[in-house]
C-alpha cells in the first residue's frame, strides 16, 4: 500500500477561494476584515512567519499591520499596544506573534488580548468556550489538522483517533475539537505523550493517528496500523540541505514527527512535511479574522 498523500498547499488554496468570497461580502457591508499582528524583536523565524501572515492577508483580500517593537519593549510596552489595539474598532484580529523575549510573560499579554478578536484562539476564555462545545475561535493549528481531515474524505466520527503530544498549541485543542458531539467531532480519542509507557500499543490502534511531539521521526512504521490515516503537525529543523531549485543554496531540512517514507507504505494517506498541516495554520488565522469580520459587519 502506497499512502494518498493529503496536500495541505492545496486545501489551504481551496480555502482561501472561498474566503476571498466572504470578504467581499464584508466590504460591501462597508467593513474591510483587519489583522493587527504584534512583534517583538527580530527573530530570524517570527519574521518568516509574520511575512508568511502579511502575504496571506493580501492574497485574500484582507488588511494587515504590523507592528514591531523592539527586543528591549517591556512587558508594560507590549500589554499598552494590545490594549490600544483592542479599542480600535477597524482591528478585528489581533495576533501577538510568540515566542516573546523572557522578560515578558507571555500568558499575561494573550489573556488581554479581547477574546472577540483572538484570532490564534489562546484565550482561556475560547479554549473554555471551545472545551464545552460552544467555540467563539479555534487554535489555527489543529483546526487545519481537522480541516484536512474533513476535506480529504477521512471526517473522524465514529473513528479511534489517537494524538500523540498533549500542548495547549495543539495536543489538548485537537483533543477538545475532536470528542465534541457534532459532524466535525463524534471520534473516541486517546491521547499519549513522553509519559505514555509502550505508546506503540495505543498507536497502533487508530484508524487516524496524529503526530504532535514534536520530535523528528518518533512515529515509525511498525506503531502504524495498516491502513491508518496519518497527520503529521510536527515541523522539526534537523539541519541544513542544497535547495531543490538551486542547489547551490542551502535550505533547512524539516522533518516532521513521522518517519514519512516507511509510514507511507503503510497508511492510506497521509500528510507531508512540509506542505501538510504547515499551510493550513495561516489559512485558517485568516479565516478567523474574517469571521470576526463577518459578526462585526453582521453577515455572520
Amino acid at each position: 500500500m502506497t499512502a494518498k498523500i493529503i496536500s495541505g498547499t492545496e486545501v489551504a488554496k481551496e480555502i482561501r477561494a472561498e474566503l476571498k468570497i466572504r470578504v467581499d461580502k464584508c466590504k460591501a457591508k462597508g467593513v474591510t476584515p483587519g489583522l493587527v499582528i504584534i512583534r517583538v524583536g527580530d527573530d530570524p523565524a517570527s519574521v518568516s512567519y509574520v511575512t508568511g501572515k502579511e502575504q496571506a492577508a493580501e492574497e485574500i483580500g484582507v488588511w494587515s499591520e504590523t507592528f514591531v517593537l523592539p527586543e528591549t519593549a517591556t512587558e508594560g510596552d507590549l500589554l499598552a499596544k494590545v490594549e490600544e489595539m483592542n479599542k480600535a474598532e477597524h482591528v478585528h484580529g489581533i495576533l501577538v506573534q510568540l515566542p516573546v523575549p523572557k522578560h515578558i510573560n507571555a500568558d499575561k499579554v494573550l489573556d488581554l488580548i479581547d477574546p472577540a478578536k483572538d484570532v490564534d484562539g489562546f484565550h482561556p476564555i475560547n479554549v473554555g468556550k471551545m472545551l464545552i462545545g460552544d467555540p467563539y475561535f479555534m487554535p489555527c493549528t489543529p483546526y487545519g489538522a481537522v480541516e484536512l481531515m474533513i476535506r480529504s474524505g477521512n471526517a473522524p466520527a465514529g473513528k479511534h483517533v489517537v494524538i500523540c503530544g498533549r500542548s495547549n498549541i495543539v495536543g489538548k485543542p485537537l483533543m477538545a475539537m475532536l470528542v465534541q458531539k457534532n459532524a466535525r467531532g463524534n471520534a473516541t480519542i486517546t491521547v499519549v505523550h513522553t509519559g505514555t509507557p509502550n505508546m506503540a500499543e495505543y498507536t497502533r490502534q487508530a484508524d487516524i493517528l496524529v503526530a504532535c511531539m514534536g520530535v523528528p521521526e518518533i512515529i515509525k512504521a511498525d506503531m502504524v496500523k495498516e491502513g491508518a490515516v496519518v497527520i503529521d503537525v510536527g515541523v522539526n529543523r534537523v539541519g541544513m540541505k542544497p535547495s531543490k531549485k538551486d542547489p547551490n543554496k542551502m535550505v533547512a531540512d524539516l522533518r516532521g514527527d513521522v518517519e514519512f517514507g516507511p509510514v507511507s507504505e503503510k497508511a492510506s494517506a497521509i500528510t507531508p512535511v512540509p506542505g501538510g498541516v504547515g499551510p493550513m495554520t495561516i489559512t485558517i488565522l485568516m479565516q478567523n479574522t474574517v469571521v470576526a469580520a463577518e459578526r462585526h459587519a453582521g453577515v455572520a
